[in-house]
């Protein structure tokens, strides 16, 4: 592309007119009867398309002057005048722009914008299409181009996401070529498809298709900001002829209430959490039944247990909107000729992957299937309600149900503060469980500590055992209490992983399942409720029903109602006898458990739940409560901007740590290669994790790779490619990237790794689907392999190890940020997957210019393991970093706001003051924390798992005080050694000390306490309803002196570029007589 450096869009060029080849070979010439124009293609660059080489510029519109001849105040004069002026019906819906060359309209609603950018990063056509998922446009009839659709030349698919050009052997003609698969196959001599490149660039039209407005124009047109784009945007969803104006209507665009980190009881949390999740379950209803599919085709199939299965493609998938798990319910109906009018729901039992993008969906009834249709087919999402009615059911029991809770256990949910109390009980003389491995010091710790308390924070590190720690601490409880353990985690692999240890100690477990996921196979599928109904051998009555109903297929309405009392009486039988029942968090809230009361409750996973689905399980009764999660790595799935910005992406665990109870850390890894734990320990546990593997034992000698440095599994690729929008219009890709992705597989491949040791890491969907058609498409080697290589986003990853991991930045641009790559928990998992090793691709001179990034380029230059170069031949780079725009202190300040390190409020043992220990904290969940996270802020980051858009809303702290590089703030203390000193050094001393002691810190010690009590104070359920409890000080819970702190925000909305460093935050206010800023 370097011979392509001097196109220009000019509108007398001596080399005649353009034309634009279509699907069916005719031309559309710009040389029409009201139009004439020419493109010079002696030359052509991508980077001269951009329409940030053009007037308007980027970001730069409205400040460069030169050859305007209006004086400023006289073009003042004039926009008065135009805002009476009716405008024209092709006029740009944001900002009134209306020059034909400038416009083109939207085919799906009809509306017209401009190729001006306005306020924003992105032109206003481009924004628009992204903003509402639109795809397809048409020009303006006096364009130089006339009114054309731009279309593939070969597929005619009118995806302008997905439309590049190529310039043919004719100079006066270009080819337009969907990236996928037409550019990619194609084999036409008339032109280069390597010379292939994306109508839209740098988030605008090339300047040759629809022109960028002039500056005089722009200073004319209305200015509109990003986030009333936003606004205006959203209200179209409702009210397709909706205005500016109604903007500022009464009533519109009102935000929630946001949630607190105290609250005055449990009437006041229900009425602040029951609207954001009745907003969440809202918009994710209507999200659903707005994704309707049609012209679908059907391939069917027999299952096993004979009943119809039908295959089929849903191409919206990869939009990310929508988000498709297996035991989800499907509606699929048919209108065509062929068959009477049918339709039947079915629940999910495949879903795309790197195989096939097909999905498998198992109906319920078999009669009347039009099985032999194949076209003329229609899918809906059927939307339940269920896990959003448990939510407001639980919230509800939590206020009025006296029995949901224990006392305790409500007045430290609601964040009161309380006496540290223990709970008596005989301690095992062994803590490690049988038939599982022994545990180490801090896994020990956190048993021993958590047996003795009424709630419990575990935080487990990536490879630190967690789940092992888990099983064993369940295995104890279930031995120690009488009645039986709820073990819950929010998603169900979470909960296969846990049922399958705490079985293997011995104890008597039932996993209890959604009746949709009854089906599907697992690897505790014997451990199941329903699989246990059905080998049950004490009901022989119901064995027989059973067989009948298998061979027949259905029963005699009084043998139904008999079969169904007794499936009833036989689970009642099974749940009764067992010792540990396990079910994710929603799952908890199942009729088949209403009746019974659980004394102790683990939460698993729990920083990846919302915190009303965590109160789903508690509220049956729990007595013990533990939480084990980590709430540095990705929090929950909020759909909604306005509950994430309320609050609701904050789970229970993260506001409990924010409160002061200082979760127990596990420290040993036994995952990465010391080399790979040392960056994640340094940046995101204070130093503190413990390598429990040495670089011999994770050392592949049979792997003969070409590591810059052998005994260093490490390396950051430099990729200068360009990152493009995907076909979806909500995501990203880069071809550079996803080439030497390919190139990396394939070495692997050569030097003796076999797929499933491989896993390829990107944060963007758009980019995780072009890596798998390219190296189908492209692949030295047989399909076969590359088929078998994971390729998923960092959030499908999290949880998950792999050997090597091979991890896609895609982020590479001048001026537009790099998102989701800028979120430390997000950068977090991706860098703590591995075991031998890890390459990452990536444009070091576009993510060093942010704090984070740079670190870690610093950290692998530093090593010798930042390399250019082919991969037979990798060389050191000698590339300068950016500067980053801010320090990585300065940067995350705002992380450490609320840092709850007992050291920075309690010294030698004395107790904390009320003023000492509250006036760093809160009594909201503070919203300046909530940040769009992309220029683009709207892309998300993937299609399985769209992450919270409010990572940090919690404000918990990321890094230590001083950070790995260099001391902030008074630094960590230094052993005598030299070395650092953990902030929360469990192995060194914590260990040492009786849990619980008199004279140690326990994690439920209150480091943000308001006052404390003389004594320790049983609390019945009549006390809590009533409000007896102890002083809370001089205010109330939610009094003035702790609400006013967040009364003020100040929203400085950027220009769109949407990463965290541009954005300019901050909140005002008094709390206890301290000023907080």
């Amino acid at each position: 592309m370097d011979s392509f450096d001097n196109f220009q869009y000019d509108s007398a060029s001596s080399y005649g007119p353009l034309g634009i080849v279509d699907d069916n070979s005719s031309v559309y010439t710009a040389n029409t009867a009201d139009n004439a124009s020419s493109v010079d293609l002696s030359s052509l660059s991508i980077s001269d398309y951009s329409q940030s080489q053009v007037a308007n510029g980027h970001a730069h519109a409205h400040s460069v002057r030169s050859g305007i001849d209006e004086d400023f105040d006289a073009v003042l004069d004039d926009l008065k005048d135009d805002g009476a002026l009716d405008l024209p019906p092709h006029a740009c819906s944001y900002c009134g722009i209306h020059s034909p060359s400038s416009v083109v309209k939207c085919l799906v609603c009809s509306k017209w914008f401009c190729n001006s950018r306005g306020n924003t990063s992105a032109s206003h056509i481009v924004n628009h299409l992204v903003r509402a998922k639109h795809k397809e446009v048409i020009l303006h009839a006096e364009s130089p181009l006339g009114e054309t659709t731009p279309e593939c030349y070969n597929c005619g698919s009118k995806n302008v996401f997905m439309l590049g050009f190529i310039p043919a052997k004719s100079d006066t003609v270009v080819v337009l070529l969907c990236r996928q698969p037409c550019a990619a196959i194609s084999k036409d001599i008339s032109w280069n498809a390597a010379l292939w490149a994306p109508l839209i660039d740098d988030r605008s039209f090339l300047s040759w298709l629809v022109k960028p407005p002039s500056e005089t124009e722009q200073l004319r047109s209305r200015q509109i900001s990003f986030a009333q784009i936003n606004r205006l945007e959203d209200l179209w969803r409702e009210n397709a002829n909706a205005t500016l104006e109604d903007l500022e209507k009464p009533g519109v665009d009102d935000e929630p209430q946001p949630i607190l980190l105290r609250y005055e009881d449990a009437y006041q949390y229900q009425n602040i959490f029951g609207p954001l999740v009745k907003i969440e379950a809202d918009y994710d209803k209507r999200l659903k039944e707005s994704q309707t599919q049609t012209d679908i085709t059907v391939r069917w199939d027999l299952g096993l247990n004979q009943k119809r299965v039908a295959w089929f493609c849903l191409p919206k998938l990869e939009s990310g909107e929508v988000r498709l798990a297996v035991g989800d319910e499907l509606r699929l109906r048919y209108a065509g000729e062929m068959h009477k009018a049918w339709e039947g729901v079915g629940h999910v039992i495949k879903i795309p992957n790197n195989v096939s993008d097909e999905i498998g969906l198992e109906l319920r009834r078999t009669e009347g299937v039009p099985s032999e249709c194949t076209h003329n087919f229609a899918a809906d999402f059927v939307w339940k309600s269920t896990s959003f009615d448990r939510m407001q059911l639980a919230m509800k029991t939590f206020a009025v149900d006296e029995k949901s809770v224990s006392g305790y256990i409500y007045h430290k949910l609601l964040g009161h503060e309380l006496e540290p109390q223990s709970l008596r009980t005989q301690m095992p003389k062994r803590f490690s469980a049988p038939g599982l491995p022994e545990l180490n010091h801090s896994q020990m710790y956190a048993v021993k500590s958590v047996l003795q308390k009424p709630i419990s924070l575990i935080q487990g590190p990536p490879g630190t055992g967690k789940t092992v720690t888990s099983a064993s601490i369940v295995y104890h409880l279930a031995k120690m209490n009488p009645g039986q353990v709820l073990v819950c985690a929010p998603s169900n692999v979470a909960v296969d992983q846990l049922t399958e240890k705490i079985h293997s100690t011995g104890l008597k477990v039932v996993r209890l399942t959604a009746k949709s996921r009854e089906a599907l196979d697992s690897s505790v599928n014997f451990l199941t409720l329903h699989q246990q109904v059905a080998n049950s051998t004490t009901h022989v009555e119901l064995q027989k029903l059973i067989m009948l109903k298998t061979e027949q297929g259905e029963l005699s309405s009084n043998d139904e109602r008999k079969y169904k009392t007794l499936i009833r009486q036989c689970e009642k039988e099974i749940l009764g006898a067992a010792d540990v029942i396990c079910c994710t968090c929603v799952g908890a809230g199942d009729p088949r458990l209403s009746k019974l009361k659980f004394r102790t409750v683990l939460i698993d996973e729990a920083t990846q739940a919302a915190e009303p689905e965590c109160m789903i399980p508690l509220v049956l009764g729990c007595k013990q409560v533990v939480l084990v999660g980590d709430h540095q790595q990705l929090g929950p799935v909020i759909m909604n901007k306005k509950a994430a910005r309320a609050g609701l992406t904050q789970s229970l665990f993260e506001r409990l740590v924010v409160l002061g109870n200082r979760p127990i850390r596990l420290q040993v890894q036994y995952r990465m290669h010391p080399c790979l734990s040392e960056f994640p320990s340094n940046m995101f546990y204070e130093g503190t994790l413990q390598n429990g593997v040495t670089a011999p034992e994770r050392l592949r000698k049979n792997v003969d790779f070409p590591w810059p440095v052998p005994d260093t599994p490490m390396f950051f690729y430099q990729n200068l490619g360009q990152e493009e929008i995907s076909s979806s219009g909500t995501s990203f890709l880069n071809r550079t990237e996803a080439s030497n992705v390919e190139k990396i597989v394939t070495k692997f491949f050569k030097s003796g790794v076999v797929p499933g040791q491989i896993g390829v890491v990107t944060p963007y969907e758009g980019q995780r689907s072009y890596i798998v058609n390219y190296m189908q498409f492209n692949g030295s080697l047989k399909k076969d392999l590359y088929k078998e290589i994971e390729v998923a986003s960092v959030d499908a990853f999290q949880g998950r190890e792999k050997d090597y991991i091979i991890l896609s930045c895609v982020r590479s641009n001048e001026h537009q940020g790099i998102g989701f790559l800028n979120d430390p928990r997000r950068l977090n998992v991706a860098l703590s997957r591995a075991k031998y090793g890890v390459v990452i691709l990536g444009n070091p001179k576009v993510l060093s210019k942010h704090p984070l990034w740079h670190y870690l380029l610093t950290h692998y230059k530093e090593k010798n393991c930042l390399v250019e170069g082919a991969l037979s031949n990798l060389q050191v780079s000698m590339i300068q970093f950016s500067k980053p725009r801010r320090t990585l202190a300065k940067s995350m300040d705002q992380f450490r706001r609320h840092e709850t390190n007992a050291r920075d409020y309690i010294g030698g043992g004395a107790a904390a003051t009320a003023d000492s220990r509250r006036s760093g904290t809160p009594s909201r969940f503070d919203a300046s924390f909530y940040r769009t996270h992309d220029a683009m802020g709207y892309i998300p980051s993937d299609v399985q798992s769209l992450r919270s858009q409010a990572t940090y809303s919690s404000g918990l702290p990321m890094f230590s005080p001083a950070g790995p590089f260099g001391a902030v703030g008074g630094g960590i203390p230094r052993g005598a050694n030299g070395t650092k000193r953990s902030t929360y050094s469990y192995a060194s001393s914590v260990i040492s000390q009786d849990a619980g002691g008199a004279n140690s810190v326990t994690d439920t010690s209150s480091v943000l306490g308001i006052g404390s009590t003389a004594s320790n104070i049983a609390y019945s359920q009549s006390d809590r309803i009533r409000g007896r409890r102890p002083s809370f000080g001089s205010g109330s819970v939610t009094g003035a002196s702790d609400a006013a702190s967040l009364s003020q925000y100040d929203y400085k909305s950027q220009d769109d570029a949407g990463d965290m460093d541009d954005m300019k935050s901050q909140y005002a206010g008094t709390q206890s007589g301290v000023t907080v800023f």
